[in-house]
C-alpha cells in the first residue's frame, strides 16, 4: 500500500465548506480537502475517469463525507482456467476469490485455486481452480493367512505333510479417497475391523527322532551315562568365509558338530535326538557353555531344524 499525501483543496460550490476525504487508487493512498458532493464528482476533480469493469467503492452516487475513504481500481485483463476451459476476463479484482465470484464459479469444499484464494491478482495473470472430489467408501481387503510350521518326531525325518490348509481372513476397512482432476485418488484408511480372522496353513515337518534313538541305541555298544541338556542349532558348510574345514581337519557337514571344548571334548562321539550319531569336531566363537551347532548339509533342513533345546548323549 502506498503512502498518503494531503493535496490542495479540490474545486466545488463556493457556499460548500470543504471536507477531508482520502482516494485509495490501485493501492496508492492520497488525501484531499474537497467540495465535491458525491464519488464521482469526487473522482473526476481527482482526475480518476471511471471506465467499464473498473472497481469503485462506495458507489458513484452516494455523497462524499468528512473522513471518506474511496477505493478505486482499474479495470485489466485476466483469465481463469476452470472444468477444462479458459475463460478470459476483464475487470478489477483485489484477489482470486473476488476474480472467482466476479464469474459466478461455485468452488466445492475441498476444491483449490492457483494462486490461493487471497492471493492480489494482477494484469495477464492465469488462475486455475483445481477441483478436488473426495468420498468414502467400504473396502473388503483379504487378510493373508501365514504359515505356521510344526516338529513330528514320529515322522521320518525329510518328509513335510500338510495338516491344515489354512484359510485367509478378510478384514474391513473405511477408507476416504480424494481425487485431483486426472491425478489418481490418494486413499487414507479411517477404521479398520477384522470381519474373519486368518486360519494359518498347519506344515508338519518330520525329525524322526524316535527312529533315530532306537537306531542309536542298537548301534551304539552303550551309552556313557553322560546325558548333557543343550541349546541346538543349524548350520550349512558353504557360507560366506567357511573353509569346509573343521577343527579337527574333518570336512564340514552333517555328523559333524561344534561344540565349547571345555564341555565336550573334541574328538568325542555324540548321538542327538532328531539328528543322529555326530562328532565332536569342531568349535565355533558362538558356541560356548551348554551350546551345540549341528552340521546339515542342505540349507532347507538346517532352517527346519532352527533352534531348539535337546538332551546330547555322549557314547563311549
Amino acid at each position: 500500500m502506498g503512502g498518503s499525501a494531503r493535496a490542495a483543496s479540490i474545486t466545488g460550490p463556493e457556499d460548500t465548506p470543504p471536507i477531508v476525504a482520502t482516494l485509495v487508487r490501485d493501492g496508492q493512498s492520497t488525501t484531499y480537502e474537497t467540495r465535491a458532493r458525491n464519488v464521482v464528482e469526487f473522482l473526476e476533480q481527482s482526475g480518476v475517469q471511471v471506465s467499464p469493469g473498473d472497481f469503485v467503492s462506495p458507489a458513484l452516487d452516494r455523497a462524499v463525507v468528512d473522513g471518506m475513504r474511496v477505493v478505486y481500481r482499474s479495470a485489466f485483463n485476466f483469465s481463469i482456467q476452470v472444468d477444462g476451459k479458459r475463460v478470459a476476463s476483464f475487470g478489477a479484482p483485489a484477489t482470486v476469490a473476488d476474480a472467482i465470484a466476479a464469474q459466478n464459479i461455485k468452488l466445492g469444499k475441498y476444491d483449490r485455486t492457483e494462486p490461493a484464494r487471497d492471493a492480489r491478482v494482477t494484469s495477464g495473470m492465469l488462475v486455475r481452480v483445481v477441483r478436488i472430489n473426495s468420498w468414502t467408501s467400504h473396502v473388503l481387503e483379504t487378510i493373508a493367512a501365514g504359515v505356521s510350521h510344526r516338529f513330528d518326531p514320529s515322522l521320518a525325518a525329510g518328509v513335510t505333510r500338510t495338516v491344515d490348509a489354512g484359510a485367509a481372513g478378510k478384514r474391513e476397512l473405511t477408507v476416504r479417497y480424494t481425487k485431483c482432476e486426472n491425478e489418481r485418488a490418494k486413499r487414507i484408511v479411517l477404521a479398520s475391523s477384522v470381519v474373519t480372522e486368518p486360519r494359518p496353513k498347519i506344515l508338519v515337518h518330520g525329525i524322526g527322532e524316535f527312529t533315530a534313538i532306537f537306531q542309536g541305541v542298537r548301534d551304539a555298544v552303550a551309552f556313557t551315562g553322560t546325558r548333557i541338556r543343550m541349546v541346538a542349532t543349524a548350520y550349512v558348510p558353504y557360507c560366506a568365509g567357511c573353509s569346509g574345514i573343521t577343527k579337527l581337519g574333518l570336512r564340514a557337514g552333517h555328523g559333524v558338530v561344534a561344540v565349547d571344548p571345555n564341555v565336550i571334548p573334541l574328538g568325542s562321539r555324540l548321538y542327538v535326538p532328531g539328528y543322529g550319531k555326530a562328532v565332536a569336531g569342531d568349535t565355533g566363537g558362538a558356541i560356548r557353555g551348554n551350546r551345540i551347532d549341528l552340521g546339515f548339509n542342505d540349507l532347507g533342513e538346517a532352517l527346519r531344524f532352527g533352534r531348539r533345546p535337546i538332551t546330547v548323549y555322549v557314547l563311549r
